[in-house]
């Protein structure tokens, strides 16, 4: 049997460019923060300013809408990472097809305590990776709206009040995902060929032999 190989902290090799890697560790830190900030904020309401964490909370969340804008642009002109295709399977057979194998692939390891291998463009991942893309753009998208358009009030009707019921009812979706996608990670750091150091070093890429 061939031994899995673990990247070295010298040898940090990944599929990812350093433009994804750079808007992933900028949208990982402002999600962060505003999930944390979400715990002791005060709004903005009736007159009254809202507290420090409140404009922590509303810069982060702008900045989170600038990255996650910028990560579409990324995606759309990228010649390298996981395709468009696998990070939003919905509408291929094929892609389903595969999803749905990688499910069961990943259910018949669970079922005897182990992790499967780590496949570098695993339907299962890409797909929970493209649900998250999702998450965070009606999170940011929805927050940004309610700052450009609120009046003080989050209770109030119209389109305000829209947008701020879309941002509280995926909150707890986005906690939900921020935990399993870090646990997930870890586990497969700890337990199969996956190094973390692929997505967050800031090393290049080293570019594929096209030659063979």
């Amino acid at each position: 049997m061939i031994a899995a190989s673990h990247p070295t902290p010298t040898d940090p090799t990944t599929d990812h460019t350093l433009s994804t890697r750079l808007v992933h560790a900028g949208l990982a830190l402002a999600v962060v923060t505003q999930l944390v900030t979400s715990l002791v904020l005060e709004p903005a309401e009736d007159g009254h300013a809202g507290n420090l964490w409140f404009e922590v909370h509303e810069y982060a969340g702008l900045s989170a809408f600038a990255l996650i804008v910028l990560f579409w642009i990324v995606l759309t002109a990228r010649k390298r990472g996981t395709p468009a295709g696998l990070l939003f399977p919905w509408f291929s057979g094929a892609r389903l097809s595969a999803l749905w194998s990688d499910i069961k692939r990943h259910a018949g390891a669970l079922r005897h305590l182990r992790l499967p291998a780590h496949e570098g463009e695993s339907p299962l991942a890409s797909a929970v990776h493209g649900l998250g893309i999702l998450l965070i753009t009606a999170m940011a998208a929805s927050g940004t709206l309610y700052y450009l358009i609120g009046d003080g009030n989050p209770d109030a009707g119209g389109l305000v009040g829209v947008a701020m019921f879309v941002h509280r009812a995926l909150a707890n979706l986005a906690w939900a995902y921020l935990i399993g996608h870090v646990s997930m990670a870890v586990l497969q750091h700890l337990f199969t060929d996956f190094n973390l150091r692929q997505m967050w070093s800031l090393h290049s890429a080293p570019k594929k032999d096209i030659s063979k």
